[in-house]
């Protein structure tokens, strides 16, 4: 099977049996999921949700973010792996939000990169979820289902990984491939344990077939 075909499959299976694929952080608007992604980095978005509704009742827009001292944030925000970093990365990036961006989420990846707490793939999961953009954020759960299934090789990196996902994955569907493969190493293709025998992609999945053959 050629990578061509079995991005083919992949593609038409999750179009099949995922039709919808969403963000599973709650949020209402651009600067709320701003907040929610940067405080899942590392962190579970379950976490993330149990954490966000005092703080956006607390914060409900950059500029009450903006005017608080990170020492407080953190009090809403402990619960969250490295709460002390994201505390002042939240408050830096309000600040950045209304000073040079006229309060108002920039849709560029290279401007978004520029707020504090900001990376690659989050700019990316803001381009694409909120403005629709062609962008494909690569998390832990993208980089690991992405070289089991075989739709990348040898990639070392996140962005060695999403140069080769762009390439394959027609550009009108990034937006909702990057929510397939999230969920899919979710509650399928987890690290420790993946639910093969459940599996829906064993017939193109190259780590199925490989465990399969040594069996």
């Amino acid at each position: 099977m050629t990578k061509k075909e079995r991005f083919e499959k992949v593609i038409e299976w999750f179009q099949t049996n995922m039709p919808i694929a969403e963000t599973e952080l709650d949020y209402s608007n651009p600067y709320e999921l701003l907040v929610a992604v940067i405080l899942s980095a590392q962190c579970t978005d379950k976490r993330v949700n149990m954490i966000t509704p005092d703080l956006f009742q607390r914060y409900p827009s950059a500029k009450e973010l903006a005017e608080a001292e990170p020492a407080e944030v953190f009090d809403y925000i402990r619960s969250c792996t490295y709460p002390n970093n994201k505390s002042k990365h939240l408050v830096g990036m309000a600040q950045m939000l209304i000073r040079d961006f006229d309060n108002q989420v920039p849709d560029d990846i290279k401007e978004l990169q520029k707020l504090p707490g900001v990376g690659r793939k989050t700019a990316n999961v803001i381009a694409s979820v909120v403005y629709e953009k062609p962008a494909m954020a690569v998390d832990t759960h993208v980089f690991r289902v992405s070289q089991r299934i075989g739709l990348t090789t040898n990639a070392k990196t996140p962005l060695e990984t999403e140069k080769q996902l762009v390439k394959f994955f027609p550009e009108e569907l990034l937006p909702i491939a990057h929510h397939w493969l999230i969920l899919h190493g979710r509650y399928v293709c987890m690290a420790r344990s993946p639910k093969c025998a459940r599996c829906g992609l064993q017939e193109y999945c190259k780590y199925y077939q490989k465990t399969k053959m040594s069996s």
